[in-house]
This record gives structure tokens, sequence and C-alpha cells, in this order.
């Protein structure tokens, strides 16, 4: 038998293959529709978009890495620029649209490169070179800011906020951000200022205007006293944090007990009681006129603590817990017998309030506190879910500019400052990758075009303009899209951390190289999900 003509079947049936430029260019096409996507959300003029999920849901936002957590994206590609902007998103908060709008506008402009028969290596070994040169001019163009620049801080809240709903408030929100961020800022050991944000706890209520939001320096619980019979509030509170239940516990074997003699049910009662009301003589006796409990308070141990005036909540969740271990000082006891005075926290005032006919504690006036509570208001849902994404993005780019100590301008300015200096390093490397590096510049340039067009402006008429201004060596010379005039960013405080500038080329230029690479796409049939009839068919679930 001959050989020759018989098919060789290496993959299962069914498999999809694209190779070369196919498998670039369908890479290539689904990345840029996902940085189209949210292309028209960028800056001050920005649009917003509706996302309904499958369920009816509804998500209205121009966050980039909201747009795109909520968009139920399925190819490869298109995935790694979801990736790209969840990383923008976890290292600095913000920029996320920037970043991908970037990363989609240096695989637009490979194409073309591919077309003319560049190579997919050389294009990346200029978009590499590229990225090395535009973080050098980054750190040329920077300029220092501290923790003690208040106007310069609320500032970057603001111009991160500027684009969002909260956009006409967010001076209001800008100070309180600020606050929040310099409240929970901790020294290492180096000397370094660092920050975790999970210290700043956010409390949605819908039923008010935005400008009521709330900044505590303490905690809000959405919990309330576990007895009506105990005080509404408590001034100079004592606070005992307690992972333990104040319950009887059951035994841990079978066991009988027998009893004869209604006597001995009286007294196993009563037994039962002082037991309970012991473990709330102990904390009456360590001094705590407030307790916060992790797990379950009896019925009758509820009672003993409303007659000792004591304020209970329970069912306290873990990360609130460790919230006001921290703030008021406390230490958190897992034996309710070994609570003492030195275990106890210490606030001003626990005081229950009802917000939106919901009863929440409020901790407030701790001593030094390192926790924060924003209490967002909003007229509907959706509005108080939006406030709260922009007070996120707000309060991180605050917290990675106090960190890192540099800032640079926005508007386009420092990209497209970026963009002249690639161009005459372009000439310095020569070869092919020149083209690569051009290329990587041209790219830049989408950063102000598309805050052009967002604004209604020419953008070609404001690249041209910018230029002119660049190469005349106005630095921080960038779109104003509210004049539609090219006017100093320094000078109006459009300002942002250096680190959003830093990361978006970084995360955009290594997710374009990734995708460039690739020259074969093996797509595997997915497997139907098996039908099982009746009887025998059916796997037993005895089975090993």
């Amino acid at each position: 038998m001959g050989m020759g003509n018989a098919p060789i079947l290496i993959l299962r049936e069914g498999t999809k293959r694209d190779k070369g430029k196919d498998a670039q260019y369908n890479n290539i096409t689904a990345a840029r529709a996902i940085a189209d996507a949210v292309r028209s959300s960028l800056g001050p003029r920005g649009m917003d978009k509706m996302l309904v999920d499958s369920m009816g849901d509804v998500v209205i936002t121009n966050d980039g890495v909201t747009i795109l957590k909520e968009m139920d994206v399925q190819h490869p590609a298109a995935k790694m620029l979801v990736e790209v902007a969840k990383t923008q998103d976890a290292e600095v908060g913000d920029g996320t649209t920037t970043s991908v709008i970037l990363a989609g506008e240096l695989l637009k402009k490979a194409t073309d490169m591919i077309d003319a028969n560049v190579h997919p290596t050389l294009i990346t070994a200029g978009y590499r070179l590229a990225n090395l040169k535009a973080q050098e001019v980054l750190k040329k163009v920077a300029m220092k800011v501290s923790m003690k620049d208040d106007k310069l801080l609320k500032q970057i809240a603001e111009n991160a906020m500027i684009s969002k709903q909260v956009g006409g408030s967010k001076e209001f929100f800008a100070e309180m951000v600020v606050d929040a961020v310099k409240t929970i800022i901790e020294k290492d050991d180096k000397g370094n200022y660092t920050a975790d944000l999970k210290n700043i706890q956010t409390v949605k209520k819908a039923g008010a205007s935005m400008e009521e939001s709330q900044l505590v320096k303490g905690l809000i619980l959405d919990k309330e006293p576990v007895s009506p019979a105990m005080p509404k509030k408590v001034v100079g509170a004592k606070i005992a944090i307690v992972d333990a239940a104040f319950e009887l516990k059951k035994t841990e074997i079978d066991a009988k007990i027998q009893i004869t003699d209604p006597s001995q049910l009286a007294a196993f009662v009563r037994e039962e009681e002082n037991m309970l009301k012991e473990m709330v003589n102990t904390v009456k006796r360590s001094g705590a006129n407030v307790v916060f409990c992790q797990k379950g308070i009896d019925d009758l141990a509820q009672h003993f603590f409303a007659k000792e005036g004591i304020y209970a909540c329970r069912r306290v969740k873990k990360s609130d817990m460790e919230r006001l271990a921290k703030s008021t000082k406390a230490n958190i006891c897992n034996k309710i017998v070994e609570i003492s005075a030195e275990d106890l926290g210490y606030a001003e005032s626990v005081e229950l309030k009802v917000i939106e006919n919901e009863e929440m504690t409020f901790i407030t006036g701790c001593k030094e506190p390192k926790t924060v509570s924003i209490l967002v208001r909003g007229g509907t849902n959706h509005v108080a879910d939006e406030v709260e994404r922009s007070l996120v993005d707000a309060w991180s780019v605050v917290k990675v500019s106090i960190e890192d100590g540099m800032i640079v301008t926005g508007g386009g300015s420092t990209a497209m400052e970026i963009a002249m200096q690639l161009r005459d390093y372009a000439a310095s490397v020569g070869g092919r990758e020149q083209i690569a590096i051009e290329a990587f510049a041209s790219a830049m340039e989408i950063i102000p075009t598309t805050l052009a067009e967002n604004a209604g402006l020419d953008p070609i008429d404001i690249n041209i303009q910018m230029r002119k201004e660049h190469k005349a060596g106005k630095v921080n010379a960038g779109l104003n899209p509210f004049t539609g005039k090219i006017e100093d960013m320094r000078k109006l405080n459009v300002i942002e951390p250096l680190r959003i500038g830093k990361q978006a080329i970084n995360s955009a230029t290594d997710a374009a190289v990734m995708i460039l690479r690739i020259d074969d796409v093996i797509a595997s049939k997915s497997s139907p999900m098996p039908e099982y009839g009746s009887g025998d068919d059916m796997p037993s679930m005895d089975d090993d």
C-alpha cells in the first residue's frame, strides 16, 4: 500500500489552526477591538458605557478596568489586553484605559510593518528598545512631590476623578481622599512611606446626594447591638474584641444526661445561667463597656450584657475585627476567661446611627487611627457604585504619588514628549529597529489624539500644535479639552503619578510583544458535556 496520499492526523478532529500572518492578523484585530471598546471613555470629556450582564444587572461607568471585567471576552488575544488593564489597576489603580489604548495602537502600527515584510522579531526588538528609552524620558520629565504638598495631592485626586460622575464634586471628595490616605500612611523600616489601602473601608448607602458622603476616622460596622435594651451611645468606649462565642459549648461526643428530679433540672438550668453570667462578668471586670464578637452571643448572655449597660455586637467580620484592633489598639482575645484591661482598645465614641432605615455602628475618636471608613452616598445604587469606583481610583493615585514621590504632567503632554524624543533616538539606532521605534513614537501620540477626539476637536490639528510646542522646548505643553487649546499642564495643575505612565507603557509593550511573537494558534474543539440518560448510563456517586 502506498502511503503517499494518506493524511496524517496529529490534532483532534475539529481543532482549528491559524498560521503565519493569518494568526497574527486575527490576534491583532481581536486586541484592537478591545482597545476601541474603551477608547471613547478616555479623558475628562470621555463618555460612559452601560454594561448589562446575563442576569440583567446594569453597570454604568467609564472606568476602563470595570468595563473590561464586565465584558464577556472570549478571544485569547483579547483576554491578554484585559489582563493589561487588570495589572494596571492592581499596580496603580488608575490609567487602565490609557494602557489598553496604547497596547492596541502598538499592535495597529505593527500591522503596517508586517505588511511591509518587517519580521515580528525585529518589531519586538525595536519596541523593547523604545520602551527602555520611554522610561528614561519619563524619569527625566518627572517632578517631585512630598506628603506635605496637600495642594498638589488634592489636585492629583481631582484629576483622577474629573472624568467620572463625581467630577462636579471633585474638590469635596479630593479633600476627603487625601485626608484618608494621610491617616493610614505608615513608614517602613527603611523610612519609606507605605499605605495599605485595605485599611480604607467603604460603606455604600443610596438615597442621598453624593456630597452627603462622610469620612470617619475609625470604623463603620454594618451591625447593631444584639439587644434593644443596650445603650445607643457609649462615650469613652473601652472596647473588647473577642474571637470566641458567648455561648455554652455542646459536648464533642454523644452524651446522655439523666435527670430524675425536678430540682435537678432547675440546678442544671441555673448552672448554665451561671456559666454565661460569669463570661459577661469577666468582660465587666476587665473594664470593657463595648464588646465586638466574631461569633455568636447567647440570648441569656445578651440579657446580662444589657443589664450591665454593655454595648455588644455579634458576627462581626474578620476583616472588620482586624481593622478595629488596628484603630483602637485592642488585642483580639481568643479566650473569654483571659480578657483583661490590657487587651482593651479605646475610642471616644461608639454610637448606633440609622442610615436609610439600616442600623449601623460608628466607632470614632480613636487616638491614632490607622483605618478610616467612608460612608458613600448616591441618589441610586448605580450612582453610589460609581462614586465608590471613583474614590478607589483617587486614593490609589494619591497613595502611589506619596510612595514614589514623583509626578508628571497629563493632558497628553508626557506622551507627546516621549514621542518627540523617541523619533530623535530612532535615528541614532538605525537598522530596521529604527522603523519599529518610530512606530512606537507614533503610537504614543494616540493619547493626545484620543483626548482631542473625545473633546470633539480635530486630532490632526491638535497633534501638529503640540509637536510645535514641544519642539520649542515646552515639555509640559498639553491639551486642555475644555478650551481646545494647547496650554502648560503644570500651570493648570494637570498632574498624575509617575507610576501611571511607567506601568502603562511597560504593560502595553509587554502585551504587544507577546501577541506579535505568536505565529501559530491551535485551538482545540471544546468537548461537549456528556448527556446522561436514566438507569445504568448515570455514573454512581459511590464510584471511586
